[in-house]
């Protein structure tokens, strides 16, 4: 099963469970289960040994993320008890007049959030969400503003932990790292017309399938359209004293700062052999330091320092008491359990598939590194003698797609493809085709990444937004499909357009048209579409007939439940007769 499809298996079950049943830690430990099973060739004591020792190993490896967590949930509580957020609520609800402006506000802090997607979700989230549950904007909504502004910003933003990741799988290319990722940014489709769409929707107030229901929903008081299990605990307090603006705007600029300024820093001193900071600079620009940085570690030391700082602040000005300061730590630590424990089954399930396996050797054989190698399975089916010169870079945003989906990370389908990508179409500095491609496999592997179940970005997003998990994961699922699918035509065309022009000097140029027209000119004629079937009712009829789906199923759902309560209330009821005939035959059998 190493190296093959069934690499891939564990994560489809996950996935399908999650979907089906709504349980999202079993279905997750399912899979990585079902994973450990494959590689124990069926004993089941070596599976479970070998399932929590990769838990262990994700658990250490990720620390610097864990820790970040933790100390972004003991900044929305400090913010909460201080009566910041109350105060921002009420602050921006003056200056903003309508949800479009409320959705627009949480788009353009996304875009300011740049620097690494997790600190985006978790920022924007908690920042934004006391604004949008004024104008009554469904949580899935922000959640889906919150997601979108996250990695496909970040992936089109040289200075960013994203950057810092591709630069370092795209380093074989033919300049230096950061240099191939920004001249990849006009190719990003996917990021780009993600960008576009969501703005558009917003400013043109329509919604469709499932995200429709739950803004009208909204509309009625209900936020959550009906989805009260949440991933987080609601962490909202009474503030003791009245709440200042400052209070929450500060300590974020303060978060902001610190995080940016311990990437740079880390990035400067930060060995990869050793493993550590040491005396001995390691970069030479800020270009450089940001693309050699460990964003976990450099995220870490970030925050804590600006917790150090936020709480000399609030002493200072009075605003909160040591006491309540420490118990704080306690309940944002409580505030993230949910989605620390995902994200480390989301790592374990990705581990144990081998999204980052060691692949083929260089005979082609599969090497054995204890995972399942899902790696060597796609090295193995892609070749530039396989298929047209055109259609590669579609073939590499599809693959990318399944596999970031599949795995549920998009920086392991980087170091899957990227490498790949590379050996296929030679580099080149005047290549648009080479560009391209590399960008469709980045364009892929967010789309995968974007909707995943089991993404960590997806994960943080619903739990930044305090929006019920799989609730986000259906209502976000059709719009990104919707700009896949106009990307991977997209795709085509300048697939295409690129092989036409390779070997020429303006083949780079010429790509970006075909690339930027193509892709906006489709998304142009989709919206129109949309906006049409929207004025003309197509979509309130759409959005009936799966309402009306969606309430036949959900009846089937509780019968069966009810069927199955009933049935077993009279399997004990059975069971207490026997009983009762069996104790009266034992007191006969006595006398």
């Amino acid at each position: 099963m190493v190296g093959t499809f069934w690499a891939f298996v564990p994560a489809i079950i996950a996935i399908m469970l999650a979907l089906i049943t709504k349980q999202v830690y079993l279905s997750l430990f399912a899979g990585i289960f079902l994973g450990a099973m494959f590689l124990a060739e069926g004993n089941p004591l070596e599976a479970m040994s070998n399932t929590f020792i990769t838990m262990g190993n994700q658990l250490g490896g990720n620390g610097g993320i864990l820790i970040f967590l933790v100390i972004l949930g003991v900044f929305s509580v400090l913010m909460v008890k201080t009566g910041g957020s109350k105060a921002y609520g009420e602050w921006m609800s003056k200056r903003i007049k309508s949800p479009v402006s409320a959705q627009l506000a949480t788009v353009g802090l996304g875009a300011l959030i740049f620097v690494d997607d997790y600190f985006n979700c978790l920022t924007v989230g908690n920042a934004m969400r006391p604004v949008t549950d004024r104008h009554q904007v469904s949580r899935a909504k922000l959640a889906y503003l919150v997601d979108s502004t996250a990695a496909p910003i970040c992936i089109i933003a040289p200075i960013s932990s994203w950057a810092a990741a591709v630069a370092g799988y795209a380093g074989e290319g033919a300049e230096n790292g950061i240099l191939t990722f920004i001249k990849t940014i006009p190719f990003n489709l996917y990021a780009i017309l993600t960008i576009v769409f969501m703005v558009a929707i917003i400013l043109m107030r329509v919604d469709f399938f499932k995200m429709r229901r739950n803004e009208k929903a909204a509309k009625n008081g209900d936020l959550f359209a009906g989805e009260t299990d949440l991933p987080s605990e609601d962490i909202s307090t009474k503030a003791e004293i009245r709440g200042k603006v400052q209070y929450m705007l500060v300590p974020i600029i303060i978060l902001v700062a610190c995080c940016v300024g311990a990437m740079i820093y880390n990035g400067y001193y930060y060995d990869w052999d050793l493993g550590m900071i040491t005396t001995v600079p390691q970069s030479e620009s800020v270009l450089e330091a940001f693309s050699n940085c460990d964003a976990g570690s450099a995220l870490a030391m970030g925050s804590a320092i600006a917790l150090v700082i936020t709480m000399i602040y609030y002493s200072s000005i009075k605003a909160l008491r040591f006491k309540e300061m420490m118990d704080s730590f306690v309940d944002g630590f409580k505030s993230m359990v949910p989605a620390i424990l995902i994200l480390t089954f989301a790592w374990t399930l990705c581990a144990i598939m081998g999204a980052k396996g060691e692949g083929l050797d260089e005979t082609g054989a599969v090497i054995l590194d204890g995972t399942l190698n899902a790696k060597a399975f796609v090295q193995s089916h892609i070749s530039a003698d396989s298929m047209a010169l055109g259609i590669i870079p579609f073939v590499f945003f599809l693959i990318a797609c399944v596999l970031s989906f599949a795995t549920g990370t998009s920086w392991g389908t980087f170091g899957v493809l990227i490498p790949i990508a590379i050996a296929v179409v030679p580099a080149s500095t005047t290549s648009g085709l080479f560009y391209l491609t590399l960008a469709a496999s980045m364009a892929g592997a967010v789309f995968g990444d974007h909707v995943s179940p089991i993404s960590d970005t997806t994960i943080m997003a619903s739990s930044g937004a305090q929006c019920n998990h799989i609730d986000h994961v259906k209502t976000q699922l059709p719009y990104a499909t919707t700009v896949a699918i106009i990307s991977g035509i997209s795709f085509i065309i300048a697939g295409f357009a690129a092989a036409a022009a390779q070997g020429s000097a303006g083949s780079y140029g010429i790509t970006v048209v075909a690339t930027l027209a193509s892709g906006i000119g489709l998304m142009a004629c989709l919206l129109v579409a949309i906006y049409f079937m929207n004025k003309a009712g197509v979509l309130d009829k759409i959005d009936a007939k799966f309402g009306e789906i969606s309430a036949k199923l959900t009846i089937k759902g509780k019968k069966a439940t009810q069927e199955a309560i009933a049935a077993e209330k009279a399997e004990e009821a059975a069971l207490a007769v026997e009983d009762a005939q069996l104790e009266e035959a034992t007191k006969v059998e006595d006398k």
